[in-house]
């Protein structure tokens, strides 16, 4: 027996249909628990959403970059589609997914995602001249922060995506193209 949504998860699934034009996947797999589904929901939008010297896409591109590492189906179908729609360039958000380095990228993106692969491979391996480079490149201590908080985010939830067959919406694979 499947029991009810709460109303204000049955009502946040509404405003995601509504604004998306679907609920996601990752959000359903999640409802088994609502207090998980609201930590997962309350911590993706602090990361992803909130104000941040790092762009909304470049955030996106992290996903991308750090799911393509991690071969997660899921994150790399689903955010794939969401550099699509934040860039209104379909083919970034394929060059992401197979291999970010021969992606079209901007100096400061190529630090970034270099930081985020370092971090996604090998995170005992970073040290302060991969900060710098960060820094170097136009990133504050503070976006520092949020990028390695996207990377570990994603790292995190790859293999949950992973490790439970985690399916993207089928809706995902057109979108923006």
């Amino acid at each position: 027996m499947v029991t009810p949504l709460p109303d204000a998860t049955r009502k946040y699934f509404d405003v995601c249909a509504e604004k998306l034009g679907l609920v996601p996947n990752v959000l359903r797999a999640y409802a088994f628990d609502i207090g998980k589904l609201n930590a997962f929901t309350a911590i993706y939008n602090d990361l992803m959403l909130a104000d941040s010297g790092v762009s909304k896409l470049e955030r996106e591109m992290i996903a991308v970059a750090v799911s393509s590492l991690n071969r997660c189906w899921y994150c790399q179908v689903a955010h794939g589609a969401a550099v699509r729609e934040l860039s209104g360039d379909p083919v970034l958000g394929e060059a992401l997914v197979m291999n970010w380095r021969v992606a079209p990228l901007t100096p400061k993106q190529r630090a970034m995602l270099e930081f985020a692969e370092k971090l996604t491979l090998a995170s005992s391996r970073i040290e302060e001249a991969d900060r710098q480079a960060l820094r170097n490149a136009g990133f504050s201590d503070r976006d520092i922060w949020d990028i390695a908080s996207v990377t570990g985010f994603f790292n995190m939830t790859n293999r949950i995506a992973s490790a439970t067959a985690m399916e993207p919406n089928p809706e995902y694979h057109g979108a923006h193209r």
